[in-house]
This record gives C-alpha cells, structure tokens and sequence, in this order.
C-alpha cells in the first residue's frame, strides 16, 4: 500500500486557524458506510444521527502547555522545545527547534531560569531526551512558562482563549501534547441532554503524543512504526463497554485515539482493562474488534489519521467525502468541522 494513495490537494483557506464561536456549531458530514450517503449538519444535531442507546467512548486526556520558548545561558541562543512523552522523573524526549544547535551538554533557561534543561542524549529518529532542574511542582512552573502546542499549521501564536478552547470539556487526566480534536465539538449542555435521551458517555486516557502526528516518510504504508503513547482503560471502563456491548448497544469513538485505545484493549469480543504504551497503526486492511462508529474530524493528507479512517470507512469513500467537503467548504484540522462514520 503506497504512501501517495493517502493524498489529496487542499486549499489552504480551508485549514482552520481558530475555533468555532460555540463548540457545538461547527459542521458535520455525516457518512453511511452501507448506503454511501452523505448528509450534512450542525454538530449539535448528532445525537438525531447516532444509533439509540449508543455508548460514546471520550478519551478524557488533557494538553498540557508542552510548547517552551527559552535561551542557552552562555550564548542567548533562541531554543524552543515541545514536550513529547515523559520518561522518568523530570526526564522527558522533547523535539527540539533548531536542531543542530540542540546536542547533548546543551543547556537551557525557560522563564528567566525558574525552569532548566539539559540535553542528555539524542534519539534515532531525531528528537532529544532531556533533564529539567526546577523548585517546586513541574506542572505549576510549566502552566506559567509553558504555551499551548498548536499545531504547526495554525499560523499565529496562541491567544489566552487557546487554553480552554484547545481542550475538551471533559479532559481531566493531564499529559497530551494536541487535544483529541473530534471531542472539541462536545457541550456540557449537548452531553447532558444526550444523556436524558439515553446516550451514555465512558472515559479512558489515551495521552496524545507524537505517534499520532509523526509523519509517513516510507513510501510503503506497512513500513511505517508508530510511537508509542500511554494508554490507561479502567476496570470500570471496561466493565461499562463490555456490558453495553452484551445488552446490544453500538460503540461509538470519540476520536482517531479512543479508536487506537479501544483496539488495543480489545480481547473476544470485548474489552480489558489496561495501563502501558500502545504503538498500534490502523490502516487498511485492519479487522475492527470493537468499534461501531466513529466521530472524527478531517485528517492532513498522507497522515497515520486518514489511514485509520480510510481503514474503517474504505479509502475511496473517505477520499470522496473529502472532494465533498473541500467542495462545500468544510473548515479543516484541529480547529475545524467534524465526520460521523457510522
């Protein structure tokens, strides 16, 4: 499977570059995969598209303010690093910008020294492991010195709205470098009245890293290794879904990552619990285990994200609802309108 079937050509004014005034009034493509129709929507009407009784899986994960813009104490030198995955205690792999001048001995000051970092080691594919100094909570001295990670396609510098909006309302669990951008959509009043109607919610954490925005650079898809993210599914979770699954409920994902959550967790027909890092790569060809539907934004081209929904939905009819919606000029990205496959 090549690399290039994944491509399509996007106008570039099509790629979101800030929310939706309210959450809830972004679009939504609604997709059948047996009758491949297209339909088309306010997010808030999902619950008119969803099986009765469905089970919505959120990834309840949490960004923290992993971009961090600080100087080399004896040159001055600009380093900007964006925390990857913690390693240890204030161990992290970090990507690192500019990258040549980040080698191992480097230090550096964030926020006037009240955050330090030294470069321990170099990783193969090009990121760097680093040790951070610091008096006090990490994650209090972070959200002072830290920025919101948006992605690189969202051409300006985040803005104070970014720290709510770039989260989901129900993200607890900190540890994520990018939000599960298809539960940005979700209102606390949309979930309430869901859940008066008979719709039930379940949480798991899945911490989004650079396994899922690490770019393809083999032209062969099968090729292609995925790094790892942490995954934690309660026993409470599971017990939820294992349940809903036995009383003939659907299981809908919230996300590209609660899909890779779910499928990892995933054992006979059910689901167990689990705590560890999952590298799993969903692309055609894959034999879906748990999920039913699935609510996702629309993905960058040749990306891991458009392989695992083409994997569910079949390329050519994810390529098509694409053409569709570059047609009708649906919003793109992180920051932009929403797809329910069912």
């Amino acid at each position: 499977m090549k690399l290039a079937d994944f491509d399509y050509q996007l106008p570039e004014h099509l790629i979101a570059q800030s929310p939706v005034l309210r959450r809830d009034t972004s679009r939504l493509m609604v997709i059948d995969r047996c009758t491949r129709v297209f339909r088309h929507a306010q997010f808030s009407q999902i619950d008119e598209f969803l099986p009765k009784g469905a089970l919505l899986t959120l990834n309840d994960t949490k960004v923290i303010p992993a971009r961090l813009i600080g100087n080399k104490p004896l040159s001055g030198g600009r380093v900007e690093l964006l925390l990857a995955q913690q390693k240890g205690n204030n161990i992290w792999e970090v990507l690192a910008k500019p990258g040549k001048s980040v080698l191992p001995g480097t230090r550096i000051e964030f926020g006037g020294g009240v955050l330090r970092a030294q470069v321990i080691a170099l990783t193969k594919s090009g990121s760097r492991i680093v040790r951070f100094e610091h008096n006090g909570d990490f994650h209090e001295i972070l959200a002072n010195v830290g920025q919101v990670p948006l992605p690189p396609y969202i051409k300006r510098d985040p803005k104070p709205a970014d720290k709510n909006r770039y989260q989901c309302v129900y993200a607890t669990s900190e540890g994520a470098i990018a939000a599960p951008t298809a539960g940005l959509h979700f209102t606390e009043p949309l979930m309430v009245r869901m859940k008066r109607t008979g719709f039930k919610f379940v949480t798991l954490t899945l911490h989004v890293g650079l396994g899922t925005f690490q770019p393809v650079k083999v032209r062969n898809v099968e090729r292609h290794k995925m790094h790892s993210e942490h995954l934690e599914l309660s026993q409470a979770a599971a017990a939820t879904i294992n349940a809903a699954k036995e009383d003939g409920n659907k299981i809908v994902a919230v996300g590209t990552t609660s899909v890779r959550a779910l499928e990892t967790a995933a054992s006979g027909g059910g689901i167990t619990p689990y705590i560890g890092d999952t590298g799993i790569f969903i692309y055609p060809g894959y034999q879906f285990k748990l999920v039913d539907a699935l609510i996702t934004n629309f993905h960058l081209p040749k990306s891991t994200l458009l392989m695992l929904v083409s994997a569910f939905a079949g390329r050519e009819l994810i390529l098509k609802a694409y053409r569709e919606a570059i047609k009708r000029n649906y919003r793109f990205y992180s920051y932009g309108d929403a797809m329910l496959i069912l």
